[in-house]
């Protein structure tokens, strides 16, 4: 047990995130209703008919069906449906042998998960002198014979980032070179800042890719608990099997309410949502950090509620999240936890009101804190 790698920050946030005040440390945009999304009384009927039964293991025909659609492509063996993203991610580490290749910075989930399997986990990062671009050096230096997987995060947690196409292509190339397979966690596609096109997925470019998605980011419904793997069928049937061993299933109202999430009538609307919140978010948090920017500056993301701010003062993100948490009641997510200090991950999904009072208390607290 000492030798096991704590998940930092789900740590941070399973202690904290219903405690305080104002809780910046999420990622997504703020959560749909239940009544928002069922919208009329044909889909409340239809929800209230549903059996509480277990539902087909690897998701319901209906919402294989919908994920697949969204794949050039894909069928429905093509997909399976799992408890979040962060399981998705877990059996397809599983799944995979030999050593892993991690973007950084990052959602540590897969690099902390490599670690407690006893395999050796290599990083390469995206350059924070050079507005987060792929360091394309690092990843030759870190995908070596012997890697089995290559996990990238796009767009990128914490930073907003979306890989340019050469880099996406960059990326499928280092990774063929020694038969790797592509771990694309695409979970922020669909909240791109206004003026950003839609974030292509890594599906059909390469023929070992396993596509990672949910309903948690982009559509606000992370308490569904619904994510998905797209990618070959073979390596569908490994997951699948692993799936077993985890979670069995994700429950039938989850699949229910994802399938309408996921149709043809509700899809655009929640995605629109989500852009209006990740824009007019945005647009408030920049002002800030302008107000601060002899302390604080940012690299503008591209996509996702969440922005990796850079600030001045000398003490540890670890420290300043701390002292934050306990001095102001607010949690932002320190840097370290994603792979690099000196940042804090900070939320702007959530209503403008919230928002804002979140951020005047960080600005009282860098008042007192100064450059210490």
């Amino acid at each position: 047990m000492e030798s096991f790698q704590v998940f930092e920050l789900e740590r941070l946030m399973s202690d904290y995130e219903q405690t305080v005040e104002y809780n910046l440390s999420e990622s997504g945009v703020h959560p749909v209703t239940l009544g928002e999304l069922l919208g009329n009384g044909a889909n409340l009927k239809a929800l209230l008919a549903t059996e509480l039964n277990y539902p087909q293991v690897n998701g319901t025909d209906t919402l294989l069906e919908r994920i697949a659609a969204l794949y050039d492509g894909a069928t429905a063996a093509n997909v399976l449906v799992t408890v979040g993203a962060i399981e998705a991610n877990y059996v397809s580490v599983q799944a995979t042998l030999g050593d892993i290749a991690v973007m950084v910075p990052n959602y540590m989930q897969i690099w902390g998960a490599t670690r407690n399997l006893g395999r050796f986990v290599r990083t390469f990062s995206l350059r924070a002198d050079a507005e987060w671009t792929l360091d394309t050096d690092e990843l030759h230096r870190a995908v070596v014979p012997g890697t089995s997987l290559v996990a990238v995060c796009n767009p990128n947690n914490p930073t907003g980032y979306v890989l340019a196409e050469a880099e996406m292509e960059e990326i499928i190339r280092t990774s063929d070179r020694v038969g790797a397979w592509i771990l694309a966690d695409e979970v922020y596609a669909g909240a791109e800042q206004n003026g950003v096109p839609p974030t292509p997925s890594f599906w059909g470019r390469y023929d070992k890719v396993i596509a990672v998605n949910s309903v948690s980011k982009a559509y606000g419904l992370p308490g569904l608990r619904i994510g998905w793997i797209v990618a070959p069928k073979e390596f569908i049937q490994a997951a699948w099997r692993r799936h077993e061993y985890t979670t069995i299933a994700a429950s039938m109202v989850s699949n229910h309410l994802a399938a309408l999430a996921l149709s043809a009538d509700v899809r655009p609307d929640l995605l629109s949502r989500a852009r209006r919140y990740v824009t007019s978010g945005w647009s408030l948090l920049e002002a800030w950090i302008r107000k601060h920017s002899g302390q604080l500056s940012c690299i503008p993301p591209m996509a996702g509620a969440m922005a990796f701010v850079r600030y001045r003062n000398r003490i540890s993100s670890v420290e300043f999240a701390d002292r934050l948490r306990r001095e102001q009641r607010v949690l932002v997510v320190p840097g370290s936890h994603a792979g690099m200090d000196g940042h804090l991950r900070i939320c702007f999904g959530s209503p403008a009101e919230t928002l804002q009072a979140g951020l005047e208390r960080i600005t009282e607290f860098l008042a007192r804190a100064g450059d210490s």
